[in-house]
C-alpha cells in the first residue's frame, strides 16, 4: 500500500465545496500551500479558557509523556495537544478560532464531569458535549418552520422545494471538527448533528465574523443558561450533503434516497 506523503496528503483532499467556504472566507485554508504550522493560529484566535488561561496549540508530541486527560491539559494550561499534518486537529483549531467562547465552556464542563465522575465514567452530559463537539452542525433559523421540518425528516422539502430560502431564513455553521474532516472526502450516508437555535432575521445580514461572534454567545448562554447539552435529545440527525450548496445536490432525484434521508420512525403508542 503506497504510503502518502504530507504534502500529498494535503492536496489530496477538496477544501473548495460549498461546505467549506466559511473557512475560506475566514482563514482562505483553501490557498494555503501546506499544512499550517501550530502558531498559524495564532492571529486568529485571542482567547482565554474558562481557567483564564490563554488558548494556545502546541504539537502534540510535546505531551507523549502526559497522564493528565486531553481536557485537563486544556483547562490546566490552556494549551491544546494538536497533532501536526492531521485533518482532525487542524479543523479542531479553526473550530477554537470561531467558537473560543463554547469551546472553553465546554472544556469547562468536561473537567466538572471528569472531577465528579472521573475519566472512565462517561455521564450523558459528557457523551452529548463530546457528540456535539465532533459532529454538531448549529442551524440558526429566524423562521420557525425549519426545526419542524428537519426534525421530522421531510428532506425534499427543507433541501430542495425551500433551498431559496437558505442563507436567508435558516443559515448553517458548522461546529464539530470531525464533520470538516470527513467533508474533505464526503460520502454518501455522512450524517452530522443539528442545534437549532432562533436568531433574529437581520443577523445574515452581518459580516461572517460577526455572525459566528453572535451564534458563539448565543451557544454559550444555551450551555451555560439552558443546559441544552444536559443529554442529546436536542441534536438531530442532519445528512450533511444535503445542504444546499455543500455538495452536488441541486435536483429532487438526490433526495429520492431513503438509505440517506431516511424518513422518520412512527412512534409506537
Amino acid at each position: 500500500m503506497k504510503r502518502f506523503t504530507p504534502y500529498e496528503q494535503w492536496h489530496s483532499a477538496s477544501l473548495e465545496s460549498g461546505a467549506f467556504n466559511h473557512l475560506n472566507t475566514l482563514f482562505a485554508v483553501s490557498n494555503l500551500p501546506d499544512w499550517p504550522q501550530c502558531t498559524w493560529f495564532t492571529s486568529f484566535l485571542d482567547a482565554k479558557n474558562a481557567n483564564q488561561q490563554a488558548i494556545t496549540f502546541v504539537d502534540d508530541a510535546c505531551f507523549s509523556e502526559e497522564e493528565r486527560y486531553y481536557e485537563q491539559i486544556i483547562f490546566d494550561t490552556g494549551q491544546v495537544p494538536t497533532r501536526q499534518q492531521n485533518w482532525h486537529d487542524l479543523f479542531g483549531g479553526l473550530i477554537w478560532c470561531l467558537f473560543p467562547k463554547t469551546k472553553s465552556l465546554i472544556n469547562q464542563r468536561h473537567i466538572e464531569e471528569i472531577t465528579q465522575h472521573g475519566t472512565k465514567q462517561r455521564t450523558k452530559h459528557r457523551n452529548a458535549l463530546t457528540l456535539f463537539d465532533e459532529c454538531g452542525v448549529v442551524l440558526a433559523v429566524s423562521d420557525d418552520s425549519w426545526p419542524k421540518l428537519l426534525k421530522n425528516h421531510q428532506w425534499t422539502t427543507a433541501f430542495f422545494e425551500r433551498r431559496e430560502l437558505w442563507g436567508k431564513t435558516i443559515f448553517p455553521y458548522i461546529f464539530g471538527h470531525a464533520n470538516y474532516e470527513m467533508l474533505t472526502k464526503p460520502y454518501i450516508g455522512l450524517t452530522g448533528k443539528a442545534l437549532f437555535v432562533k436568531v433574529p432575521a437581520d443577523i445574515f445580514c452581518k459580516d461572517l465574523a460577526q455572525q459566528y461572534q453572535f451564534i458563539d454567545q448565543m451557544l454559550y448562554e444555551m450551555i451555560s443558561v439552558d443546559n441544552c447539552l444536559r443529554d442529546n435529545s436536542l441534536l438531530s440527525p442532519l445528512p450533511l450533503l444535503g445542504v444546499p450548496g455543500w455538495y452536488d445536490n441541486n435536483n429532487s432525484e438526490f433526495y429520492s434516497n431513503t438509505d440517506y434521508f431516511r424518513p422518520k420512525r412512527r412512534t409506537r403508542i
